[in-house]
C-alpha cells in the first residue's frame, strides 16, 4: 500500500490519514495538512486505498473500492503503524468516514475528520450518522459552515455523541474554501484547522 510520512517518526502523536473519494494522498489539501501538521510535531502517515493506487498508476477515473475493502485498508494501516491506543485516525471526507466506522472497534485513540460527508451530495435525507450517535472514541470533526455534504444548519439538528467536537470553519465549503466576498481565506481555513488537530491531539489522555 503506497504511504506517505511527515514530521518526526518518533512523536507519540501518531496520525493516519486517509484522502477522499476522489482526490489522491498528495491532493493540494493533503499535501498542506501533513506538511502542516508534521511541522507542528506531529508523525503523519498518509496513504492510498487500492482503487486511487490503480488510477494512479493507469490513469483514468475509478470508482472508490467497496466500503469492505476500505476498512480492510483501514484495518491492515492500524496493525502496521500501532498499537491501536497510540493512534489518531482519520481523513478527508470518504477517508474520515471510513476512519469513523472501524475507531471504536479497533480502539484507536482518537479520531479526526477533515470536512464529514454526513449526507451525499443533493441527498440531505439521507443522513449517514447512526454511528456516530453513540461513538466512544474522542472525535473530532471540522467542517465548513457551508458544506455541501453536511452545513452548520444541518448538522445542529443530529444526535452526535457527546465525544464529538466539532469546529467550524467560517463560511468553509466542503475543503473549507470560503467565498472571496466573506474576507476570508482558504490558507486562513486550513491553518485554523491544523490549529484545532493540533489542541485536539494534545488534549488527548
Amino acid at each position: 500500500m503506497n504511504y506517505l510520512e511527515n514530521g518526526n517518526v518518533e512523536c507519540s502523536n501518531k496520525l493516519i490519514l486517509a484522502h477522499g473519494a476522489g482526490a489522491a494522498m498528495d491532493s493540494p489539501f493533503m499535501d498542506y495538512f501533513a506538511e502542516k501538521l508534521g511541522s507542528d510535531g506531529c508523525h503523519v502517515i498518509r496513504f492510498e486505498f487500492p482503487y486511487m493506487q490503480i488510477r494512479r498508476e493507469q490513469g483514468g477515473r475509478r470508482p472508490p473500492d467497496r466500503q469492505p475493502k476500505l476498512l480492510d485498508c483501514w484495518r491492515q494501516l492500524i496493525e502496521e503503524f500501532g498499537p491501536a491506543e497510540n493512534l489518531i485516525v482519520g481523513g478527508k471526507s470518504m477517508g474520515g468516514r471510513m476512519a469513523s466506522l472501524l475507531a471504536d472497534e479497533c480502539n484507536v485513540r482518537g479520531l479526526v475528520c477533515l470536512g464529514y460527508p454526513f449526507y451525499g451530495f443533493g441527498k440531505p435525507d439521507k443522513p449517514r450518522v447512526e454511528h456516530l450517535e453513540n461513538i466512544k472514541t474522542p472525535t473530532l470533526i471540522v467542517q465548513g459552515t457551508r458544506d455541501t455534504m453536511g452545513n452548520q444548519e444541518s448538522v445542529a439538528g443530529y444526535a452526535l455523541s457527546p465525544e464529538i467536537e466539532v469546529k467550524w470553519m467560517a463560511d468553509g465549503d466542503h475543503s473549507f474554501k470560503p467565498r472571496k466576498t466573506s474576507g476570508l481565506t482558504e490558507q486562513g481555513n486550513w491553518d485554523n484547522a491544523c490549529s484545532a488537530v493540533i489542541d485536539f491531539m494534545n488534549g488527548l489522555t
